[in-house]
């Protein structure tokens, strides 16, 4: 896995996140899976074949969160006038009128609904490096867009 650009606090989630599934979420499985062991026959055990799914998905969050974790530079913010990590940046589509605005951040956090863009995406890669009335353009299933920066902070 390659370097994983992340803020503090999501670094700070993702850790506490691993530590509740290492104890708390691993010991439930466990007592799930005892309990359906307990029933019987495993072979038509529907409990302890769900509880040995939970576990498996379970280990495999463990494993993504340790390898980010383990890969993972912390960024902070800086104030500057160049799209960079962190930076919150408005932007018009050339020849619309809607303004958006979208904060630039590893791919952990990417949530479009809440204006934050993966530096890993088509629109936050063509946006990095940018700066306030920079045009530019970046591929999509619909075609290439075309937008205009407005705003960096």
């Amino acid at each position: 896995m390659t370097e994983e650009l992340i803020s503090q606090e999501k670094f700070e989630e993702l850790t506490k996140e691993l530590d509740e599934l290492r104890t708390v979420r691993r010991r439930e499985v466990a007592e799930q899976l005892e309990y359906a062991r307990s029933l019987g026959d495993l072979s038509e055990n529907a409990e302890y074949q769900e509880a040995r799914e939970m576990q498996g998905a379970v280990e495999e969050r463990i494993a993504k969160l340790e390898a980010i974790l383990k890969n993972a530079k912390i960024v902070r913010g800086s104030k500057s006038d160049t799209v960079g990590m962190g930076a919150t940046v408005q932007v018009q589509k050339i020849g619309g009128d809607d303004k958006h605005t979208y904060t630039i951040v590893g791919a952990e956090e990417a949530d479009i609904v809440a204006g934050k863009v993966s530096y890993h995406s088509p629109l936050g890669a063509a946006l990095l490096g940018k700066k306030k009335g920079d045009e530019f353009s970046f591929h999509t299933p619909r075609g290439t867009q075309k937008y205009k920066i407005l705003k960096v902070e």
